[in-house]
This record gives structure tokens, sequence and C-alpha cells, in this order.
């Protein structure tokens, strides 16, 4: 997509790119933009600046942070002057994740391709969570010909990372007391309320020690499997890569003669992991005992989660990188106490939202650094007292595993959004959503953590609601776009624009 700057308009006409001939081109082609620079969580500026020099082109008034968060407030139109301010938010960042053996350079975006209706990325994430929000945004800052109040659009940093923009942002700077979410990811709701979370982290000891002289070095690999986003796809009750390499560690362990030199898994706290590894030591005389019971409990693995995962991979193969230290005996005992006894998955249904599921943790993340080895997971839930009995829960454990093992809190503590069944804005998007698609909305209280309970806590009376389109295997490399549902989507934000009149 070609942006001329000095004439503050796009020009999609001019473009060559991917997307240059699907509708709505005026958000497709903003969307081509984002998906060409750097939006790693972390890695924002690329995104920002872009988002930056749109404003100044255009003459709107912009705001940015040290965080990258942005925001860009754009006047009312003719008519509707008077109407009261309305905020947008979306959230720059994307999770970064490549399928494996893809080697990808994300400094430089994705690469996008178009299968049918669907848009997807070669061999990574897409980024459509959030950058389809932007570009609608952006493509109601760039309009001349919709109607619509006074805009404080609000780009938030880091939301895949715990929320990190969405709590730094200044809202002093905004005036408005409705809201529209862009994070959503269907189109047939209206987002109404939400969960919130909160992550921990455990670390545990390597309390290192040099390794047996007569073991051989083995590399215990587990892939395959689909992962997801730890809100949306939890309760399919997928293979979580951690727990399982945990399983069949405390396996090949019981067969005595093993050292664990290194551990893996995952790519990020709100993620289900997809992939788990594990470098041991194994005494000559112990090999084909321990392979024996590796591929014992694989099979049964396989068949445990031959609908939920059916591509599950599961590994021990020679290795020659070089091992120089291992885990002691107890350190070993202790990690494999902890990778197994934290709670995974849902944990409480939701008794007021009838299908919704309440609370769950999702054991995200495992690396090992010099001290030894850290987990993150990332408790969701929409009562706040049960998502801390959880937090309470992975404390204690942590105690009961004993020296060498901490826990603590990590980033924020992000509140949910409560639905309210007055909210005005949820009215007229109703009334919007069945003059522009001929049925009547879902409304919908997710289970999902988004960044909007930061807003409704800290704005006092802040009406809100989401609207989704359509998105699929969001933080995984098969993520997917609707761009159908994109078309759909997009008369229905411009009539409920147009609508904000009073």
């Amino acid at each position: 997509m070609d942006v001329d700057l000095k004439e503050g308009r796009v020009d999609h006409a001019a473009s060559s790119g991917v997307l240059a001939k699907v509708e709505p081109r005026e958000v497709m082609g903003f969307f081509e933009a984002l998906s060409a620079r750097h939006r790693c969580s972390r890695h924002e500026k690329d995104a920002a600046d872009y988002v930056a020099d749109f404003a100044a082109a255009r003459k709107l008034v912009c705001h940015r942070d040290a965080l990258q968060n942005i925001i860009v407030k754009k006047p009312a139109t003719p008519g509707y002057e008077n109407a009261p301010t309305v905020i947008l938010h979306g959230h720059l960042d994307m999770v970064c994740k490549t399928d494996e053996g893809v080697s990808h350079d994300f400094t430089k975006g994705v690469t996008l391709k178009l299968d049918g209706d669907r848009i997807r990325a070669e061999g990574t994430t897409l980024g459509a969570d959030n950058g389809l929000g932007i570009a609608y945004m952006l493509a109601l800052l760039d309009s001349d010909d919709i109607p619509h109040p006074p805009l404080e659009c609000v780009m938030t940093a880091m939301e895949e990372m715990g929320k990190v923009g969405g709590d730094g942002v200044d809202l002093s700077l905004l005036s408005g007391k409705r809201m529209i979410d862009f994070n959503w990811i269907e189109e047939n709701q209206l987002l109404a309320g939400c969960s919130g979370d909160v992550s921990c982290r455990i670390d545990v000891d390597a309390d290192w020690t040099a390794p047996v002289a007569s073991g051989e070095t083995w590399a215990l690999e587990i892939g395959g499997l689909r992962g997801g986003h730890c809100e949306f796809d939890i309760h399919f009750e997928r293979a979580n890569a951690i727990v399982a390499l945990g399983r069949l560690l405390r396996r090949a362990m019981g067969q005595g003669g093993v050292e664990i030199a290194r551990v893996s898994g995952g790519v990020q706290n709100n993620v289900i992991p997809a992939e788990a590894a594990a470098l041991i030591r194994i005494e000559g005389g112990k090999v084909e005992a321990v392979r024996h019971a590796v591929e014992t409990l694989a099979q049964d693995l396989r068949a445990e989660f031959r609908l939920a995962d059916p591509d599950m991979r599961i590994t021990l193969a020679l290795s020659d990188l070089p091992v120089e230290r291992v885990f002691s005996a107890a350190a070993a005992k202790r990690l494999l106490g902890v990778m197994l006894l934290l709670p995974d998955g849902v944990q409480t249904q939701n008794l007021e939202v009838a299908g919704n599921w309440e609370t769950s943790n999702n054991i995200g993340l495992m690396v090992t650094n010099g001290a030894g080895v850290e987990i993150t997971s990332t408790i969701t839930s929409a009562v706040t007292s049960r998502k801390h009995a959880v937090l309470d829960r992975l404390m204690l454990i942590a105690e009961l595993a004993g020296e060498g093992v901490r826990a603590r809190q990590i980033g924020l503590d992000a509140p949910e959004f409560p639905w309210n069944p007055q909210s005005r804005m949820l009215a007229i998007a109703k009334e919007s959503y069945a003059r522009v698609m001929g049925r009547k909305p879902e409304i919908l209280v997710s289970v999902c953590s988004l960044e909007l309970g930061m807003f409704t806590q800290r704005i006092p009376g802040l009406d809100t609601i989401g609207i989704g389109t359509n998105l699929f295997d969001l933080h995984s490399p098969k993520e997917s776009m609707d761009h159908a549902s994109v078309a759909r989507v997009w008369p229905l934000i411009k009539d409920v624009m147009r609508s904000l009149r009073n």
C-alpha cells in the first residue's frame, strides 16, 4: 500500500500488495501497511512511528508516550459537533510465533497470503490480533465521508505481554465516556463484559552439578500440538507441552540414571505451549529402559489426546550438544514436582453465563537460565477472588516444594470488565447490528481477559462495548482472518458511528 503523507491520503489503487483488491480496501490497505512493520510485543516503535506519521500528515492531535502507546484525536464531522466523544481502542502489538522449522525476521513484518476468504501469514502468526482493530481506527481517522462524533483513538503497546500499555497509558488525556473496543474475534457477537487476569512466575534453582561421566546426551522433544490462545482455546483440553514434558521426564527418571541439563517450553505466557524440550543425560546401562518408558508413555499420551491433538509428536534422540552441568538430583525432583502440581486448564465454570468457564490457568512459558528454571503461568477469571485463590495456590505449591523454589506475581493484576445490562452503547450497537446484518447479535460476557477493565475502572461511568470480526487460531502460526467478515463488519462500524449523534 502506498501512503502519500503530503496529501494525507492512502492511495489504495496504487497498491501492489497481496490485499490490493480485497474489500474493504480502505481497511485492508492499512492492515497490509501494518503487517509490513515490526509489531512484536516490546518492539512496537516501527508501528507507532507509522501511526504518528499518519496523524501528522492529517494534522490530527497525537499523543505518544515512552511505552509506544498512541492516542490520536479527530474532531467530529459536521452535525456531530455536540455529540459525546467516543473512545476507540485496539492494541499495536502481536504475538510473534513461527511454525516449527520456519526462520523468520519479524523486524520486516509478516508475509501475507490469500487463501480463499482467509488471510494468513507465511509460516508465522498473522497479527490480525490486533492489527485489524488498528486498521479499523486508521480507516475511520482517514475518512472524510463517514459521519461520527469526536474520536479519541487509543492504540496500546505490549497488550500481549501483560497489558503493560493499557496500565501505563495516560487516560487523563481522554474526555470520552463512551468506548468501542475492536479487539474481539467473532462478528456474530457484541462484547458486553470480560474477565481479568494475573500472572505468576515460579523459579526453581538448579543447584548445578557435574554430569556423570559415563552418560550420553539425549534430546526429548514434544511438538505438533495445536497450542492456541490461553483464554479462547483453553476449554478444548489441548495438550500443554510443558505439562506433557513433565510427565515424560518423571517417567524417564523413574528408571534411574537420568540427569536434567535443560528444559524449555512455550513462546509466551498467554499462549498454550505447543512445543517443549529437555536435554538430558542417561547412563549407558539405563538407555534402553528409559527409551522403553518414554515410548510407552508417549503412546498413552497420543491416545489420551487423539482428539484434541492428533498430530502430537514425541521423540527421544541422541544429541551432540555439549553438557557441562546438570540439575542436582534434589533440584530435578523439585522441578518435576512443580511442573506436575501446578494447576493447568479450566478450573471453574461460570454459573451466571451458561457455557462459559469462569477461571483458568495456563502454564505458558518455561526457560532455563543461569540459576535454574523459570515457569510463567497466567490466571484468567471473571471473579477477582477466584483469580487470587489460584494465585495463592501457586504460591503455596512453591512454598511446599521447599528451598530453592520461589513464586511471585509478575506484571499487572488486570481487573475484569463487568457487564452493564443498562448500557446505552450496547443498545445502540444492537440496533445498528440488526439494521446492517439483518439479525440480532449474540451478547457475550467473555472468558477472555482484555484491557477493557483497566479503562472502565479508571474512567468513572465509562460505557463500553466490543465489536468483533471473525479471526481464527490466534497466537499460533495457523492464525487467519476472514476478510469476507471484515467486509460485513465495516458497514456495521460505520453505522454505529452514524448512530452516536446523541
